[in-house]
């Protein structure tokens, strides 16, 4: 990708006990997710990259435009950005059609989205004439996003939206940040520590740890690695993006294809066609040397050994496995791997135990 298609971020600002120290080329489009635990530096950067929190050495491109270099620094007002905080932030006594009325006082003469669409695409005609008193929490943080996007961003900037909320207001927001991704090429920035989110929404990730980048580049990529595993959650594992090819009502499965092979997975009521993601972890990955027809197990696909690390506990390997164009990572114990007489190259079939459709 050109650098004029890119944001190009490099920052080093100390504080008391911390340093925040990285130099990032990010694609100027789709998700980039800043991944990481608390106290990584995820926000700090995200702040930075918004012309907030002070200046700091270094410098911000945002495709081919400096926003900060040696000689110049644009204040966060002067940055086309949104910036969609954990809390919606809105003015209470103000309706909601007010708030998003606000925030296009700040709309750029090329307005790249208009108000009625941003009402569209977050759901939110219906809530115009409320007070934010009257708002659950996910319908106030969608009018905060909202309100982000009407100020026509060329960036947006997304730090944690949903980690206020509930499971079941999660659930009800999530779409509608899928909707963003699929229908605007406005690329966002999103700040996260839940597997989840990023699993679901994003296509790049940027893992962050003591102020540094640990890793970074396409998410099914950083995801499959195994000199370097990122647990998203509770294991190492790997994201597939795939299409519903069919459905099976009488078992209550769905069959979803991916580049190199298909699964089933529990049927979660999507429509055939439907593009959808799954998550994989190594836990749930075998390796035989041999198809196997007798097991419980319905997932049986061929694949060749890829690499093989040791894992970060004594005794386990992590093995990745390619099926077709697309990586898996197995977990074995030594002496499994002994066994089988694992060597990069080896044709072997892999058993996926189970699949997760990340909803």
């Amino acid at each position: 990708m050109h650098q004029d298609e890119m944001i190009l971020a490099r920052f080093v600002k100390q504080w008391a006990g911390f340093t925040l120290d990285v130099d990032l080329a990010l694609p100027g489009k789709g998700v980039t997710a800043l991944f990481g635990h608390s106290g990584s530096g995820k926000t700090t950067l995200l702040r930075a990259i918004a012309g907030l929190g002070g200046r700091s050495a270094g410098h911000c491109i945002f495709k081919g435009h400096a926003w900060q270099n040696e000689d110049k620094y644009l204040p966060a007002h002067q940055r086309p950005i949104g910036y969609v905080f954990q809390d919606a932030n809105l003015f209470p006594h103000l309706t909601v059609d007010k708030n998003l009325q606000y925030g296009m006082k700040r709309t750029s003469a090329t307005q790249r989205i208009s108000l009625e669409q941003a009402i569209d695409l977050l759901g939110i005609g219906h809530l115009l004439l409320r007070k934010p008193a009257q708002l659950s929490g996910g319908e106030k943080q969608r009018v905060g996003i909202a309100r982000a996007l009407a100020v026509s961003p060329e960036l947006l900037l997304m730090d944690e939206p949903l980690a206020a909320l509930d499971l079941a207001r999660k659930q009800e927001i999530l779409p509608y940040l899928e909707r963003l991704h699929q229908e605007l090429s406005i690329p966002v920035l999103y700040v996260s520590h839940s597997p989840d989110e990023v699993a679901r929404l994003a296509d790049h990730i940027v893992v962050m740890s003591q102020g540094k980048k640990i890793a970074d580049g396409p998410l099914t990529e950083i995801l499959s690695r195994i000199d370097l595993p990122i647990r998203l959650g509770e294991d190492a594992g790997v994201v597939l993006k795939g299409i519903i090819r069919a459905r099976d009502d009488q078992w209550l499965l769905t069959h979803i294809a991916f580049a190199g092979g298909a699964l089933w997975t529990k049927d979660t009521g999507g429509a055939v066609g439907d593009q959808v993601r799954v998550r994989v972890l190594a836990r749930d990955v075998s390796i035989s040397l041999y198809q196997q027809h007798d097991t419980s197990i319905q997932n049986h696909l061929a694949g060749t050994i890829e690499s093989v690390h040791p894992d970060e506990h004594p005794g386990l390997l992590l093995v990745r496995v390619l099926v077709g164009d697309s990586l898996f990572i197995s977990r074995l114990t030594n002496r499994s791997a002994h066994q089988l007489n694992i060597s990069v190259g080896q044709p072997v079939w892999i058993q996926v135990k189970s699949v997760a459709l990340i909803e």
